[in-house]
């Protein structure tokens, strides 16, 4: 994850990984040289808040000596007089004592002796470490996210505890109790130091021997990115032991240039100056951070040991809550994406469009759905649900629903007795099973639309002069209460009306009843309208998104979901339909009919194929039926034909022996129609065909 997800605003002056060189915050480390004078260090002198300045006449104080307590927030600051003269330093965490100093004179400061007033100082004294302690771990402990964790132990660290930190975790992470196959390879995640001091005037002022800024190089650039663990070298027994270690230790000073890299001595400054800690989450270790202090600062102490080990604990059992977190997100999130349809269907005769948004981060799954399911005759199932809950459960309840509603209008069942079958499926799963449902039809041809409800908000049609009205549906019981009789209304459905059909926490929040969310979402879909005029409808993505601004900043009470059509309809003279009685005759009549629409609609290029195809599937229907065969023609973007009977049973397409004398007709429209298909209806079945016009 990317760190600029973090809201919290940095009080550190860390350097991301792949940032400019030239920036000298970040710079390395590096060990005094010959060439360098004595005492030289590549990192500035900076002293620790918690001890006196080296101002000569004073002397530090004892350890029987009663450290001040800070009562003030987390991050005390510097005095006025001190900011005033200098750099604003690096903020510090809560419970450290800042013991009061004389500010050095500008020569001193200049000249690198003296330390500056609010600077941080090494912790001398147990109660020190303990406030320390406990104001890092509560800083990591706020983190939520990988990104989050790491940064807070970074800014916690420097500069109170260290100068830098290198911080390398496991690629990938381990998540749980997953067995991770393969060697075990450490990531550099992040690194953070104490930037250069500065002058009055804003520049950089290095300090006393150490090197100029154009000479630093960041620590990300000197040491490895990526390091392998060699099962029974020495990084491998220093993260088997999982304590602390001081960097001269001779387990560790075989480990560290196999962690750094061939570089990694530019980094480590001699002496007990470098921990390496082991993080060990709560079944392995994850990753390692490197403590640094510079060269001329006091060495770490056998006490500070146990504080690194405190903070890689704590840090490691978040990092590993966080990828747990991680993973719960990621599965919700994939949950809910295969619960809705992943894109929506293009019928004819009507354009779609819609929404999703969960109710909140920590909520990502949810009980609500949408759905538009095409159906025989070029017409369109629309559908929008919402199930109790904002759970895992409510989100399986809400899939098993959705999957009985596309099974019940595949059987071209009317919207009522969907409504109807869902409430018996509700029942099964369990009680308290409670949803609500909208449940539409829509014909192309007779531009009407036939509408069931369950509960559900009323759906709200945009009418193409500008008008917005709430459609008069009964409003039915929710879905799970049974014995409870559902009603279905058939309205008009004209060309270029937009139907709106939305969730409940769209239109009620805390802040306002349902009624009056439909009244100002009406209102909003009508001024909405206006800016377009009223010949032309406002188009349909650009409509969701002014209906989903409508929401204000505590409106996000509930789970989100839209669906809006644009009724598009098919003309009248685009439509050729006829009967044909159960016949020998009715191929070659099918044929003529066939031919004399395409003529009309000055398609005759396309005569052959639609004929040969025409004749082949209804040979197949007056072959078993009865009754009177459906011959419907529609002309749309593309050339469609659709033919019914009374027989259930659908055809399937089979490979013919080269001895059969019948069985080619499906395998000629298999490969010359774009697309086919039969659906089962009530009264019988629907073989159809599509292709594309010349």
């Amino acid at each position: 994850m990317d760190a600029t997800r973090v809201t919290e605003q940095p009080t550190s002056f860390e350097r991301p990984l792949g940032a400019d060189p030239a920036d000298p915050r970040g710079a390395l480390l590096r060990t005094p040289t010959p060439s360098r004078a004595p005492g030289a260090a590549a990192l500035p002198a900076q002293a620790r808040t918690g001890e006196p300045p080296s101002v000569p006449g004073t002397t530090a104080p004892s350890g029987n000596d009663k450290a001040p307590v800070s009562n003030g927030p987390e991050h005390a600051q510097p005095s006025a007089a001190a900011e005033a003269d200098t750099h604003r330093p690096r903020p510090v965490p809560e419970g450290i004592p800042a013991q009061p100093s004389t500010a050095p004179a500008p020569e001193e400061r200049r000249s690198g002796q003296g330390v500056a007033p609010g600077r941080p100082t090494p912790m001398r004294r147990d109660g020190d470490r303990l406030r320390f302690v406990g104001a890092a771990t509560r800083r990591i402990a706020r983190g939520i996210d990988l990104d989050e964790i790491v940064m807070g132990l970074c800014r916690a660290t420097v500069p109170t505890f260290s100068d830098a930190i290198l911080v390398y975790l496991r690629d990938p992470l381990p998540v749980g109790d997953e067995r991770p196959t393969g060697p075990v390879v450490l990531r550099l995640r992040r690194t953070d130091r104490i930037p250069e001091e500065r002058d009055t005037d804003g520049g950089f002022l290095p300090a006393q021997g150490a090197p100029e800024p154009t000479e630093l190089s960041e620590l990300s650039a000197v040491t490895a990115e990526l390091c392998e663990v060699r099962p029974g070298g020495a990084l491998a027994e220093v993260l088997r032991g999982v304590r602390p270690v001081f960097a001269d230790a001779p387990a560790a000073s075989a480990a560290l240039p196999e962690l750094l890299g061939d570089d990694g001595d530019l980094v480590v400054p001699s002496g007990q100056r470098a921990i390496l800690a082991p993080l060990r989450g709560r079944r392995r270790v994850i990753g390692a951070a490197i403590f640094l202090r510079r060269p001329e600062r006091i060495p770490f102490e056998a006490d500070d040991l146990l504080v690194a080990a405190q903070l890689a604990t704590h840090s490691a059992l978040g990092i590993d809550k966080a990828v747990l977190y991680g993973r719960e997100a990621y599965i919700a999130d994939e949950l809910q994406r295969t619960m809705l349809p992943e894109t929506l269907p293009r019928p004819t005769g009507v354009r779609l469009a819609s929404r999703y948004l969960p109710a909140a981060e920590t909520a990502r799954v949810g009980g609500d759905w949408y759905d538009a399911i095409p159906l025989p005759g070029s017409r369109v199932a629309l559908v929008v649900g919402d199930v109790m809950g904002h759970s895992m459960t409510s989100a399986a309840i809400m899939g098993q629903l959705r999957t009985t509603a596309q099974t019940l209008a595949g059987l071209d069942l009317p919207p009522q007795e969907v409504l109807h079958h869902l409430d018996e499926q509700a029942q099964r799963l369990g009680t308290d099973r409670m949803a609500t449902c909208l449940y539409a039809v829509y014909d192309p041809v007779a531009h009407r639309i036939t509408i069931a409800n369950a509960g559900h908000p009323p759906p709200v049609l945009l009418h193409l002069g500008g008008r917005a009205e709430v459609l008069r549906v009964p409003p039915g019981a929710p879905i799970g209460v049974g014995g409870v009789d559902f009603e279905a209304v058939e309205l008009d459905a004209p060309a270029g009306a937009t139907l709106l059909l939305y969730i409940d926490g769209l239109v009620e929040s805390r802040l306002r009843d349902v009624w009056t969310g439909i009244e100002q979402l009406r209102e909003k879909l009508a001024a909405t309208a206006q800016l377009t005029g009223p010949d032309h409808p406002p188009p349909l993505e650009a409509l969701c998104d002014e209906v989903l601004d409508m929401l204000g900043p505590g409106d996000r009470d509930d789970d989100i979901a839209l669906l809006a059509a644009r009724f598009d309809g098919i003309a009248p003279s685009d439509v050729a339909y006829w009967y044909l009685e159960p016949e020998d005759a009715a191929p070659g009549r099918a044929r003529r009919l066939a031919r004399r629409a395409l003529s009309r609609w000055g398609m005759e290029d396309m005569s052959d194929s639609v004929e040969l195809l025409v004749s082949e599937v209804v040979t197949n229907a007056v072959r078993y039926t009865s009754r009177p065969v459906t011959l419907r023609l529609l002309r749309t973007d593309v050339l469609r034909c659709e033919v019914g009977d009374d027989v259930p049973q659908l055809p399937r397409l089979r490979q013919a022996r080269a001895t059969d004398e019948g069985g080619r007709g499906l395998y000629l429209v298999n490969k010359l129609a774009r697309r086919w298909g039969a659906t089962r209806l009530s009264t019988g079945k629907v073989v159809w065909f599509e292709l594309n016009r010349g």
